[in-house]
């Protein structure tokens, strides 16, 4: 019979334990303004976040880049004041979205509103057929085109004209001339649903935006960061194959770090962007929603540095 009598037992004091009170929360320090340093404990993806935060601003001191994807529901969420800031202040170098972040922000831009009522107006077949938003965007796209110029730097400059064109993410990147590009999945966005869309200006404009974004991955190479938000297959593939076209040319990226923010764990952003390209660095991913997880890493990163 087993005879528990004769277990053998160690101290606490002997054993090594993975969690101190050193890790804890500190309620001491919220009075000095940088909240998230004391009450985020040193502990998981708490510590993680606190890491994310020291590389990130890191990277602004040694000049590397700082690259910024983002879905459209950033937009949705009223995040981008906080993404512009960022901008103005240092902390993004490149930013590279989707056809939706682009349409997004044209109407935030035009008329300081954006989002439908998707399952109402699909059944009336009246989903995404907003005419200034259609004509509009297909007609920079198609002048862009013409004149060999990317997605987002010429809707940059367009957008940086309207009426609310300060809560703008691709205006304020004209203004402050940092790269903004834009991916097109041809089919998947509204855009393609009016007759004014050129589906050769938008396959154009978005080869040279991709072409743009490659060349702003280099200096990522020992410190730059990647921060995508909640793009799961478009950006991550997009990243991947950019990445890979800059080492076969003989850059070398290497010791960055990369990280993904979304509400759930999806397979493309982990593989190809926090794992795969960062096999010598590593790579963090958070789960949240976008409007709680970017405030708390942009007030981490204002407070800290």
């Amino acid at each position: 019979m087993i005879n528990l009598n004769k277990i053998r037992t160690v101290s606490i004091k002997n054993r090594v334990s993975k969690i101190n009170i050193t890790q804890f929360s500190r309620l001491s320090g919220t009075k000095k303004n940088n909240f998230l340093q004391y009450l985020v404990p040193d502990i998981l993806i708490g510590k993680d976040l606190k890491e994310l935060i020291s590389r990130i601003i890191n990277a602004k001191k040694c000049n590397k880049s700082i690259v910024f994807m983002f879905g459209a529901h950033v937009i949705k969420c009223g995040l981008s004041p906080i993404v512009i800031d960022l901008m103005k202040r240092g902390y993004i170098t490149c930013l590279s979205t989707n056809g939706a972040g682009l349409i997004h922000d044209f109407e935030i831009s035009y008329c300081g509103n954006t989002s439908e009522f998707v399952d109402s107006s699909l059944c009336t077949g009246d989903f995404g057929i907003t005419r200034e938003t259609l004509e509009n965007l297909n007609k920079y796209v198609n002048t862009a085109a013409e004149l060999n110029k990317g997605i987002g730097e010429y809707c940059g400059l367009q957008l940086s004209k309207l009426k609310y064109n300060k809560h703008s993410i691709f205006a304020q990147a004209y203004k402050l001339n940092i790269p903004i590009t834009v991916h097109a999945g041809i089919g998947t966005d509204i855009i393609y649903q009016h007759s004014t869309c050129d589906g050769a200006s938008w396959g154009k404009s978005s080869y040279i935006d991709f072409l743009k974004l490659t060349d702003n991955l280099p200096k990522l190479n020992d410190g730059g960061i990647v921060l995508n938000f909640g793009s799961a297959v478009i950006l991550p593939e997009v990243f991947l194959k950019a990445i890979n076209i800059c080492r076969n040319l003989g850059y070398k990226i290497d010791k960055f770090t990369a990280a993904n923010f979304d509400m759930i764990k999806q397979y493309r952003p982990l593989t190809n962007i926090v794992s795969r390209p960062t096999a010598n660095s590593g790579g963090f991913s958070f789960i949240g929603h976008h409007e709680l997880m970017l405030p708390l890493l942009y007030t981490g990163i204002i407070n800290k540095s």
